[in-house]
C-alpha cells in the first residue's frame, strides 16, 4: 500500500557532461534506499553539460535529502526541485498490422500522437503527452492487441 506522506516529485539537474556522473546520481538514490521512476539524459545544446531529469516518489523531507547531496556532488551544476513544471513523456506502441489502422490513428490523434511507420506485419504508433494521460493511452490502445510498447522517460520545464 503506497504511503499517503509521499508523492511523486520531479528533479533537474544540470551536470557536467561526462563519463560516470549517472553513476554517482544513481548510486546516491540506491545507496539510500530511493527509487526511480523515470531517468532521462541529454546534451544541453551548445554546452559542455547534460539535463538530468529524474521522477521519483518520497516525502517532502526525503525530497530535500535528495537536493541537498545532489548539490555535494561535484559535477552537478544546478538541481531544481520543479513546481511549476510543463511535464511530457513518450510512448511507442507496436501493433499488428490486422488491426484497425485508422481507430489506431484517431485514438493517437486525441493523445497528441499518430502513426509514425508502417510495415508489413505491423504499425508503430507514437504518443507524447502528460505521464498520466500517457498511462491513459496506453489502457485505451490494449483494445487493440499491442505486440510491444515502450515508453520514453519524463522530461520536464520550469514555466
Amino acid at each position: 500500500m503506497p504511503n499517503p506522506l509521499n508523492e511523486r516529485r520531479v528533479i533537474s539537474v544540470i551536470v557536467l557532461n561526462e563519463s560516470s556522473v549517472l553513476a554517482r546520481i544513481t548510486s546516491l538514490f540506491a545507496g539510500r534506499g530511493y527509487n526511480i521512476e523515470s531517468l532521462t539524459v541529454a546534451p544541453i545544446p551548445n554546452s559542455s553539460m547534460s539535463h538530468i531529469t529524474i521522477a521519483t516518489n518520497g516525502s517532502p523531507k526525503v525530497m530535500e535529502q535528495i537536493t541537498k547531496q545532489l548539490h555535494k556532488l561535484i559535477p552537478v551544476y544546478k538541481v531544481i526541485e520543479h513546481e511549476e513544471m510543463i511535464e511530457k513523456e513518450m510512448v511507442l506502441v507496436k501493433f499488428p498490422i490486422a488491426e484497425n489502422l485508422s481507430d489506431i490513428a484517431a485514438l493517437c490523434g486525441a493523445y497528441n500522437g499518430g502513426i509514425v511507420n508502417v510495415g508489413k506485419e505491423t504499425v508503430i504508433a507514437q504518443v507524447a503527452d502528460e505521464p498520466l494521460r500517457v498511462l491513459h493511452f496506453i489502457e485505451a490502445a490494449q483494445r487493440y492487441n499491442p505486440c510491444e510498447i515502450v515508453r520514453g522517460g519524463v522530461v520536464a520545464i520550469e514555466r
